[in-house]
């Protein structure tokens, strides 16, 4: 199924903006409602509500950093890469609609990040999820879209790599 260009842009421009807004009222709401380091326990065993900041990367990479350049290549690089994301929609080379929807999702999640690091220099993070003892990274709304975006387009690349290697004249790789 393919949404004629004007409809699928407002689809993307609205998902992204979902995400970006979505992510922003969840933090804002664990902000407000809970104390920095409080946890709570929403579901025994698998789930905590946990109010944490974290003022590096991914899994907490570069948090203990007290460089003030850490911030700022962070900026960088996550304005560079949500650059790179418009021009592959804007140029439709993001793909069929599950790359489309997952690069979205990607720019919203990235938005919604830098924009708590423009505001706090660091990231709000609060779901915290878990087997037993075996705990995940914290995360929040944004790092979800960004997670659920790259599965989207890993997903459509693996459907486009398993129907090529089907058309007649290519080699199986």
């Amino acid at each position: 199924m393919s949404l004629p260009r004007n409809s699928r842009w407002i689809w993307l421009v609205f998902a992204a903006l979902a995400v970006l807004a979505t992510d922003q009222a969840s933090k804002y709401t664990v902000e407000m409602l809970t104390a920095q380091n409080s946890i709570r326990v929403l579901l025994p065993g698998v789930l905590n509500l946990v109010h944490t900041r974290n003022p590096g990367v991914a899994f907490g990479f570069l948090a203990d950093s007290e460089s003030p350049l850490v911030t700022s290549l962070v900026l960088f690089f996550s304005l560079g890469v949500m650059a790179f994301l418009i021009w592959l929609l804007a140029t439709d080379r993001a793909g069929g609609v599950f790359g489309q929807t997952g690069m979205a999702l990607i720019l919203g999640g990235a938005a919604g990040n830098m924009l708590d690091r423009l505001l706090h220099r660091s990231v709000t993070d609060f779901i915290d999820f878990h087997l037993g003892d075996h705990h995940w990274y914290t995360f929040n709304v944004a790092d979800s879209a960004i997670v659920i975006g790259a599965g989207l387009v890993l997903l459509e690349l693996l459907r486009d790599w398993k129907q090529a290697s089907r058309e007649p004249g290519r080699e199986k790789v």
